[in-house]
């Protein structure tokens, strides 16, 4: 009998905190103040919703763990170092990360820099490391690390803060606004899925343009279900600074939609999602039930 979801989940998330450990810099070891803000930045906290979708469309085809613990760890050391990037002065500037102070209050604005920096450069050495543990043939292995830099430039994640950055103020169309989170958040999401499945194996076409239509729908929810929260939660719930969109003047699904039609739409992307897993039958059992926690989730 397979475990529970929550059971699932809880396992995945403890083993990628020991594992990050692992992958990570000693704490003492030199620059050790570097290395300590990155342990604060990347442990002990957060969803971990990359590294289980990594893992649930891992599950599709059979892929190794090894490779998959370092596929998972990568694309959260890149989500990590975007977080700590974004709540900068610079950026969004905010206080309040996980429930905690954010790495640029905790020490300071150049380690905070730096932090951003050293977990995006230890992501690819992770992932570059899966081919020695597990015999991932190259050309994968290429194509899995060009998928990660990809979804992090600037045709993905790095594009689309760039364009919330420039956007604050601005009326955006809805179509602009799902543009650019489909690269700030949605680039990352999609990652996520596609490396756990190339963990496992090549894809062909039809397997990758459902995964693709998966990875969308639930991109989308995320960002949606963010904007919800943002204007509905408070930051004790959230772990972060609550209100923030709209005390910084920034286009959101809510400002543009309304509250209840956002979680109308929200609720729509998670079908579609589950549509989209249709020629997996049952063993896409996890990454639907990573759609509901998406759109269901409080925080």
């Amino acid at each position: 009998m397979s475990a529970s979801f929550q059971d699932w989940m809880k396992t995945i998330q403890a083993g990628m905190e020991q594992d990050m450990d692992g992958y990570l810099p000693a704490a003492g070891a030199e620059p050790a103040k570097l290395h300590e803000a990155m342990r604060y930045a990347l442990l002990g906290g957060g969803k971990r919703v990359r590294p289980l979708l990594v893992y649930a469309a891992g599950a599709l085809f059979g892929a190794d763990a090894a490779v998959l613990s370092r596929a998972a760890a990568a694309v959260e050391m890149i989500h990590a170092y975007s977080l700590v990037h974004d709540d900068m002065p610079c950026m969004d500037d905010d206080e309040l990360r996980r429930g905690k102070p954010t790495v640029h209050v905790a020490y300071d604005e150049a380690t905070a820099l730096l932090v951003g920096d050293a977990l995006q450069s230890q992501a690819f050495l992770v992932l570059a490391d899966a081919a020695a543990v597990a015999g991932l043939p190259p050309a994968r292995l290429a194509a899995m690390l060009r998928l990660l830099a990809h979804a992090s430039g600037s045709a993905g994640m790095c594009g689309g803060q760039a364009i919330d950055l420039d956007s604050v103020g601005l009326s955006l169309t809805l179509e602009q606004l799902e543009r650019m989170h489909q690269l700030k958040t949605g680039a990352l999401l999609r990652a996520s899925v596609v490396l756990g499945a190339l963990a496992g194996k090549e894809l062909d076409e039809a397997e990758l343009a459902a995964l693709n239509a998966y990875a969308r729908a639930i991109g989308l929810a995320f960002q949606v279900v963010d904007d919800v929260l943002d204007a509905t939660a408070d930051s004790a719930t959230l772990g972060k600074t609550a209100g923030k969109d709209a005390a910084d003047n920034k286009p959101t699904y809510v400002s543009i939609l309304g509250l209840e039609p956002s979680r109308v739409l929200a609720e729509q992307l998670r079908l579609d999602a589950h549509a989209a897993l249709a020629p997996f039958g049952e063993q896409a059992m996890r990454l639907r039930e990573l759609a509901d926690l998406i759109v269901q989730r409080k925080a």
